[in-house]
């Protein structure tokens, strides 16, 4: 006999796409109830248990449309709760669980998304069970997450800040595939799993078996298998739940090798049937021709179009949309792709699986007669001329780093994830012996410039003390890392006003950066430019604009025209025509800040709310008060997004936005 389960796991840590609710007052009474929560959870391993309408409805409201909810629910309150839930992107099926069939069918026929009527526990487990094999077969309710890069430069798109997470979303999975696989992160991981799936017997003897079984030349049975493995692994792909995936690299990529070692030779043509919400389905749907397209998670489409297509049943609310994908094997440096039917856990279907992060190019879309989308798709590869440049520099300039954990950090903080840079970090610095000296201090170094993004100025300059003291020990006093460390203190001197010091270092730091790489370099371009900055606090605005422009001239001549730095450049100059009262030129400047920002950082980074807050500056001081508040909104989205309540710029942009507000009332 049995006992009512404990809770699967807490709602916010359920590391699966799906969940079971099941809303009905003697769920946790009933003894045959409760032994069928054993079962439920063999099916899918999150079950959440509610005796009351509206516990459940917050429930389901407070989850991500990332998440898939199977409900099942008591007839009586079937009734009264399936109106107003029904139209909820999270809920893909719910299943009346009822002592008379007879009473509940008139009603349930209308509403699409019920897909059984059950008196019988038996029956209503072996339906979800049908149900959930054959969602395992055709994926179209499982969440399509993808990043877009638009090669126009339009001004929408610049708005969007899309394409640089397109790019960051590329370096991430290049970074994270570099990284060496400990026995360490393997104990931690099966750790994990074991208490994500804790009174779950038969995902924990996968569990088991794979810990001690798994070879590498069986990652695509693994994968293919419906199980804790494309359970979690996909579901922190499409929630970017960086350090789950840092576990599963290793996993990712002998999904690499695989696929690589079995490449398709031939071009061929593949289907992808998908149910996309109306919201969804807009956002593509916009997109121009031409847009490239990547994927954030590994993408499993079919040789059949009928199949494909034959997945793509009536659906009131969400719209039907047939990926058909051409695909080259024999463009240079595209992500590779295999017809894995010999490898899969289910060698009889046709699928054939792309790598994670491959990119396509919208080539066209069109509607049927029977309502579906057809959206025609060509892979291409980070090559494509549109990519080339900025992606190329970037991954030039990551690969600088000899602490790949560092590296993955770095990235981490130039897409706004703080809090995993700094796991990163720590991570590399437990890993190091105590007398592997350069490597701690590139680990202070990075732990600096972090605490500087979170402005913990005080916790940031302690690091950079720390770094700068071993550098000065073991290496030349001409050393351009030891400038790098002078420039970056100078900055939290400049920021507490100690201007003084502030222009000392930096000088320390160019004279450093002239012996080294001569006057035209991008380092010297980076101490003029923060010279600049000491003579625009202390009002020099002439001499402070000769140093950004002097900046400005290197970095357009040896950085890709879209890069960070020609940005805040152009920020800079910006500030100073706003301080000589050339408000006009002060916008065209912020404006051009922008659109590069918006290319080369994810949307929610600290650079882009400063560029938005700049230009909201500008447009209060003309007295324009509804656009001024417009973009204060907008920084204040961002910074609310990344940074702690007590940060200055939190603090000031709410200040700006009261200020502003209160003119308009």
């Amino acid at each position: 006999m049995g006992s009512a389960l404990k809770k699967s796991t807490p709602s916010e840590n359920n590391l699966e796409t799906s969940a079971l609710v099941w809303l009905d007052s003697t769920a946790n009474k009933l003894q045959e109830s409760i032994d069928a929560q054993h079962q439920l959870r063999s099916i899918i391993n999150h079950l959440e248990i509610f005796e009351f309408e509206n516990d459940c409805e917050q429930y389901i409201k407070s989850l991500s449309e990332l998440d898939r909810i199977i409900l099942i629910v008591s007839g009586a309150l079937g009734q009264n709760i399936i109106g107003r839930i029904h139209q909820y992107r999270q809920i893909v099926s719910i299943y009346v669980y009822c002592g008379n069939r007879q009473k509940h069918e008139g009603w349930t026929k209308q509403y699409p998304k019920i897909r059984g009527l059950a008196v019988q526990l038996d029956e209503l487990i072996s339906k979800i069970q049908s149900d959930q094999v054959e969602q395992q077969h055709n994926k179209v309710n499982e969440p399509l997450i993808f990043t877009t890069y638009n090669t126009s430069n339009s001004d929408e798109q610049l708005t969007s800040g899309l394409n640089g997470q397109f790019v960051h979303s590329q370096l991430l999975i290049d970074c994270l595939l570099q990284i060496q696989f400990t026995s360490t992160d393997k104990n931690e991981l099966i750790s994990i799993c074991k208490q994500q799936y804790e009174g779950n017997d038969d995902q924990l003897v996968l569990i088991q078996r794979f810990e001690n079984e798994y070879k590498s030349n069986q990652a695509l049975r693994w994968y293919t298998r419906d199980s804790f493995i494309y359970r979690m692994l996909n579901k922190a792909l499409r929630a970017q739940n960086i350090h789950l995936i840092f576990l599963y690299r290793f996993l990712i990529r002998d999904l690499e090798k695989q696929l690589k070692d079995h490449q398709c030779s031939s071009r061929l043509t593949v289907y992808r049937g998908q149910l996309m919400s109306t919201k969804e389905f807009e956002n593509l749907k916009k997109k121009p021709i031409g847009e490239l397209i990547s994927m954030n998670s590994f993408l499993s489409t079919s040789l059949s179009r009928p199949l494909a297509y034959s997945f793509l049943r009536q659906s009131t609310d969400l719209e039907r949309v047939l990926f058909e994908i051409d695909a080259n094997p024999e463009i240079h440096g595209i992500k590779p792709f295999a017809n894995i039917a010999s490898l899969s856990y289910y060698p009889k279907e046709e699928e054939v699986l792309f790598m994670l992060g491959s990119i396509f190019r919208l080539v066209d879309l069109s509607h049927d007669r029977n309502g579906v989308w057809t959206i025609k798709l060509s892979l291409c590869s980070d090559q494509d001329l549109d990519l080339k440049e900025i992606l190329n520099h970037m991954k030039s300039q990551n690969t600088e780093e000899n602490i790949k954990l560092v590296k993955l950090g770095d990235i981490l903080r130039q897409m706004g994830k703080y809090d995993e840079a700094e796991k990163c970090y720590h991570r590399c610095l437990n890993k190091l012996s105590s007398d592997d000296h350069r490597n701690i201090s590139i680990c202070y170094y990075a732990l600096g410039r972090l605490a500087d993004c979170k402005g913990d100025l005080d916790q940031s300059l302690e690091w950079f003390q720390k770094s700068l003291e071993i550098d000065m020990r073991i290496l030349k006093p001409d050393d351009p890392s030891i400038a790098n460390t002078h420039n970056s203190m100078a900055n939290i001197y400049q920021i507490n006003g100690d201007y003084q010091q502030a222009l000392k270092s930096y000088n320390k730091a160019l004279t450093i950066f002239r012996q080294a790489h001569g006057d035209g370099s991008t380092d010297v371009a980076m101490c003029l430019n923060n010279i600049g900055a000491i003579y625009q606090r202390e009002k020099n605005y002439s001499k402070a604009l000769n140093y950004y422009q002097n900046a400005l001239t290197i970095r357009q001549k040896h950085l890709p025209s879209n890069h960070y730095d020609i940005g805040g450049s152009h920020n800079n100059i910006g500030i100073i025509y706003r301080h000589l009262g050339q408000s006009d030129q002060a916008l065209d400047q912020y404006n051009l800040a922008l659109g590069i920002y918006k290319v080369s950082f994810p949307p929610q980074h600290p650079d882009i709310a400063m560029t938005l807050e700049n230009i909201g500056i500008v447009y209060e001081e003309k007295r324009n008060w509804n656009q001024a508040l417009s973009y204060y909104k907008k920084a204040e989205e961002i910074y609310d997004a990344i940074l702690s309540p007590t940060h200055s710029d939190v603090v000031q942009i709410k200040k700006n936005i009261e200020r502003v507000s209160s003119k308009l009332s």
